[in-house]
């Protein structure tokens, strides 16, 4: 019998590091001819999880360029993956998410009729404009895929609201898998100006902010809340990897750029970024991402949004909702930083995204699908065992 011919098809660094556990597992089982296309709608984050993960792309799109905006990203996306499914002819493809590449790489497949398998499926926010455009991706490439599958149970009810109900697998996020690679994978130095900072006497906390839907005033609002936040506070320090984009970059070096005690630096690749979080007090972040990945190493995080398509941290009590007001923001990482009970209550909460074993689930998913097992794949469901990976 023939194996499986399944492309996973990605092209940021958030979603490599997502996918990198999963395309392991498959490449693992003979059951499955695994191969891996790259849009690079990021190009250096992407490569660099790559190589840290010991992965190779059969085929590489290449599309990302300067000024690109999601037209061009769309376009040169969609037209370019249409070529390579339709010389590959995979049984099923795989996306992550709710990326540009994610939808373009759905709407192609369905275009050559081939079937499509969403891993973290069934997040929502319930606002199509934030996060912006990502609530609407994941939308539109629910209504197109075959296969779905849910990091959580919240997650899978969201998908049967909305009438999506066969092919709904609950796996936990391939992210936590992600994490039992990394977290053994780190040297103990980060060969930056990070390895200068007293770790046992100072408390650091780990700012990233670069949503779109933060640009101009919230963004100012929330960077003058962590420069007064370390004002205050002597014994804080705060590591920014401040994102490429020319105007995140901007607003946080006029801002926070003279600041002493607080590190603006280059984006980190995947296992000096875990590293970072698990020396970290805590998390300050507008990203999707670290929701799932801090709580893991038991650290509290404050959501730099006034939503979140992750209710289940916020549940937990891993997560908590800051939004982009400075006094709102101030005030709860105040509290961290003063009551020992309420980071206790965050710190010490049972995490609901994952027990690292996602990508294994998925994979006995496609072979269920396929018809080359019997045994539905079991549910993940969150144990306080799960507190970390």
């Amino acid at each position: 019998m023939k194996p499986i011919k399944v492309m996973s098809i990605f092209g940021t660094r958030p979603e490599a590091i997502k996918m990198a556990p999963l395309l392991l597992e498959l490449q693992s089982r003979p059951e499955f001819d695994s191969t891996t296309c790259l849009t690079a709608q990021h190009r250096e984050m992407l490569d660099a999880v790559m190589a840290r993960f010991g992965l190779d792309a059969e085929y590489d799109l290449n599309i990302m360029e300067p000024g690109q905006t999601l037209y061009t990203v769309t376009a040169k996306a969609l037209f370019g993956l249409g070529a390579v499914l339709h010389e590959a002819k995979p049984d099923c493809i795989l996306v992550h998410g709710d990326t540009t590449s994610t939808f373009t790489a759905a709407l192609a497949a369905f275009y050559e009729k081939i079937p499509v398998g969403h891993v973290e499926a069934g997040l929502r926010s319930g606002d199509k404009y934030s996060p912006y455009p990502e609530e609407l991706n994941r939308k539109l490439v629910g209504q197109i895929a075959d296969l779905h599958f849910a990091p959580t149970q919240r997650n899978a009810d969201n998908l049967r609201k909305e009438g999506i109900t066969d092919g709904v697998f609950i796996t936990g996020n391939t992210v936590i898998d992600a994490m039992r690679y990394t977290l053994d994978g780190f040297g103990g130095k980060f060969g930056t100006v990070l390895d200068e900072i007293d770790w046992q006497n100072r408390r650091v906390i780990t700012l990233t902010c670069h949503r779109r839907e933060n640009y101009g005033e919230p963004m100012e609002n929330i960077f003058g809340a962590v420069k007064t936040l370390v004002e205050r506070h002597p014994d804080v320090e705060v590591v920014y990897p401040v994102h490429p984009s020319p105007a995140v970059r901007e607003t946080a070096e006029r801002i926070l750029g003279n600041c002493p005690r607080i590190h603006l630096i280059a984006p980190l690749d995947t296992v000096e970024m875990h590293a970072l979080l698990s020396k970290s007090y805590f998390i300050l972040t507008d990203s999707g991402g670290l929701q799932e990945e801090a709580p893991s190493l038991g650290k509290p995080v404050l959501v730099l949004r006034t939503e979140t398509e992750r209710p289940e941290a916020i549940e937990a009590g891993t997560v908590r909702l800051a939004g982009v007001n400075r006094d709102d923001i101030l005030a709860l990482a105040e509290s961290l930083l003063t009551d020992p009970a309420v980071y206790a209550s965050m710190a010490e909460a049972v995490n609901p995204y994952g027990d690292g074993y996602a990508a294994k689930r998925i994979a006995d998913a496609l072979l269920w699908h396929f018809g080359r097992s019997a045994d539905q794949p079991a549910s993940f469901a969150p144990q306080p065992e799960d507190v970390r990976p």
